[in-house]
């Protein structure tokens, strides 16, 4: 996906980090629920892996099937009765439900616009191969001026419009996650420091993989 080896490691490495802390805590928890949630949020930074590496390409709309029906569970949750006490509670876990239904959907859109990225990607070099052929010179004219017509306007109308969009969500995404990191370091007391210890790597995973999925959305707008 990226040109530059260096920077799709460090993505790689903030993806399987936070997929790693997923599988811990999907390990750890005593409630089913909390067991699913974390294992989609394994598989959703799985998914987003291989889609830095290119890997599995044929399986895609498996991978879209999949992201949507996570998204459907976390809305589901975050719209549940208050009766449901194994599902989100309270004003905050419901948010966070439906931040979670979001970025499900913002990676199954991720893996969507690769698709329509692709074809583009591919069209310079078939008008190259076309023009090396010979041919009269109006003809190749022609065919010169529909490439150049056809392309742009499929992935300016299909890819920018919703990665610059999710581009700044995911932006203010993060952002909000670091000022709520920063601001609990300040306010939490050494008495505090414990419980409050889980809630800070939360908030710092989710603002390294918020800044991912921009930085992600980000070279789609070029």
């Amino acid at each position: 996906m990226f040109n530059i080896p260096a920077l799709t490691w460090t993505l790689t490495a903030v993806l399987l980090l936070g997929g790693s802390y997923n599988l811990l805590q999907a390990a750890r928890s005593r409630h089913l629920t909390d067991r699913v949630n974390n294992s989609l949020h394994a598989l959703m930074n799985a998914l987003m892996t291989a889609m830095l590496w290119n890997l599995g390409p044929s399986t895609m709309l498996a991978q879209i099937g999949i992201l949507a029906g996570a998204a459907l569970w976390f809305t589901i949750q975050a719209v549940a009765r208050p009766q449901f006490k194994l599902l989100c509670a309270g004003s905050q876990g419901r948010l966070k439900c439906a931040y979670h239904s979001l970025t499900m959907t913002g990676a199954a859109t991720m893996i969507a616009l690769m698709t329509t990225h692709t074809p583009t990607n591919a069209t310079p070099t078939a008008a190259t191969q076309d023009m090396a052929m010979p041919m009269p010179h109006h003809t190749m004219t022609a065919a010169h001026n529909t490439t150049h017509t056809t392309a742009p306007t499929a992935a300016t109308g299909l890819g920018n419009a919703p990665a610059i969009l999710l581009t700044l969500f995911f932006a203010a995404a993060a952002a909000t996650f670091l000022i709520l990191l920063l601001r609990r370091r300040t306010t939490t007391t050494h008495h505090q420091a414990t419980s409050k210890h889980s809630t800070r790597t939360e908030h710092g995973l989710e603002a390294l993989g918020a800044a991912t999925m921009a930085l992600m959305f980000a070279t789609m707008t070029a």
